[in-house]
């Protein structure tokens, strides 16, 4: 709908809608990021980061029209329909994941509820460490190539200096979701209850095994996805 309005519906006003998606993009990092590190609670600090992820995609949408051409369009729009479907699935795996843990019996309302999840639930701490891994973009999981992709957007239009805030900004998000993952392999376990792993509901098992699964694939092999994007934009 974005792509809809502004670059086919505005695209002599390109250079002003530009600006304003810069300001909300760097907004949008800055007080989603910022804002999630001072949460305690887990839901609330997964709906701020929301936040800043949009911010991420805008990087990928503001970067399609360059002085006034359209040459690096297809590329830009992929990079920003990528990162938004390897959000969604990170999204649902994170979600999702509190969900099972609680049809499983295990409240984990705040981040201190998931200390020690990796001695008392291995599969469940797994899961979780590479869904926050993808979500703080490291490699070798689809998050970073999705983070790598608007960057790249970004730096290939000029806007270098709004990649670097971008960068500098994923970093802060870098230590609540890694803050996760200490607290649940290198903390003592608060709740000695029996592991959770076969409690919880088995097709939800298998689920977030696969959208686990799909992340580590998307980010070993991009390409795939990358060009089904690709052929998604050109039909815009």
């Amino acid at each position: 709908m974005a792509v809809r309005m502004l670059v086919n519906g505005l695209p002599d006003l390109a250079q002003d809608w530009q600006d304003m998606l810069a300001v909300m993009a760097v907004v949008s990092m800055a007080i989603g990021n910022i804002t999630a590190i001072a949460q305690s609670n887990l839901k609330r600090m997964l709906a701020y980061s929301t936040i800043a992820h949009m911010g991420f995609m805008l990087l990928g949408l503001l970067s399609g029209v360059v002085g006034g051409n359209r040459l690096s369009t297809e590329d830009a729009y992929t990079a920003a329909l990528f990162y938004v479907i390897v959000y969604v699935i990170m999204s649902v795996g994170a979600f999702g994941m509190l969900l099972y843990l609680s049809r499983a019996g295990f409240e984990c309302e705040n981040l201190d509820d998931l200390k020690g999840l990796a001695k008392t639930s291995p599969w469940t701490a797994f899961i979780m460490m590479i869904v926050m891994f993808s979500l703080a973009g490291i490699p070798p999981t689809a998050g970073f190539y999705a983070k790598l992709a608007v960057f790249s957007a970004a730096v290939n239009a000029g806007w270098i200096w709004l990649a670097v805030a971008g960068v500098m900004l994923s970093l802060v998000g870098a230590y609540y979701y890694l803050r996760i993952v200490k607290l649940m392999y290198f903390d003592d376990p608060v709740d000695t209850a029996p592991a959770v792993d076969v409690a919880g509901p088995q097709e939800m098992r298998w689920l977030l095994s696969g959208n686990a699964l799909a992340l580590l694939l998307f980010g070993l092999w991009p390409d795939a996805l990358f060009k089904l994007c690709f052929l998604a934009v050109q039909a815009l």
